[in-house]
């Protein structure tokens, strides 16, 4: 496990989702929950590769695996949330979340800043152990088919 890579594909996952988001919000479409899906997509991306390249590098251990996919989708997931709560409050703090929020999981009520990027960040942990399990659950059964090959 080397932390170098971790920072690396955790930051290609903020880049990936920073222009996934700047798109939608430049085409209008950043209320409708249905194309925030498409964020597992690039996190997944960034966590496969980082599995990929240790897997390549000869790291074999699932449980190294494990925290290594964890901790690249963790630094993307808190760049990504640490920008969106400057981005908020760079488009008008609450005025600009009431807007953002009403096609979330949570949205609705009395939401402010604080408690929407925290939502978002539990939100990011609970997706990132889930991604990562199933990456994980992939590899090892590539790993298994390539070894009863050889």
């Amino acid at each position: 496990m080397k932390l170098k890579r971790e920072l690396i594909n955790g930051f290609i996952i903020f880049i990936g989702i920073a222009i996934y988001f700047l798109i939608i919000e430049y085409l209008g479409l950043a209320d409708q929950f249905y194309l925030r899906i498409f964020n597992i997509l690039i996190v997944a991306f960034g966590i496969n590769l980082t599995i990929k390249q240790n897997y390549h590098d000869g790291v074999r251990g699932y449980f190294k695996n494990l925290i290594s996919g964890f901790i690249t989708s963790m630094i993307g997931a808190i760049l990504s949330v640490g920008s969106l709560l400057f981005y908020i409050q760079y488009r008008g703090g609450e005025e600009y979340l009431s807007k953002l929020s009403k096609g979330f999981l949570f949205g609705g009520g009395d939401l402010n800043v604080s408690y929407y990027t925290i939502g978002l960040l539990f939100e990011s942990v609970a997706s990132s152990v889930i991604i990562t399990f199933v990456l994980m659950q992939f590899w090892k059964n590539k790993v298994e088919t390539i070894n009863k090959v050889d």
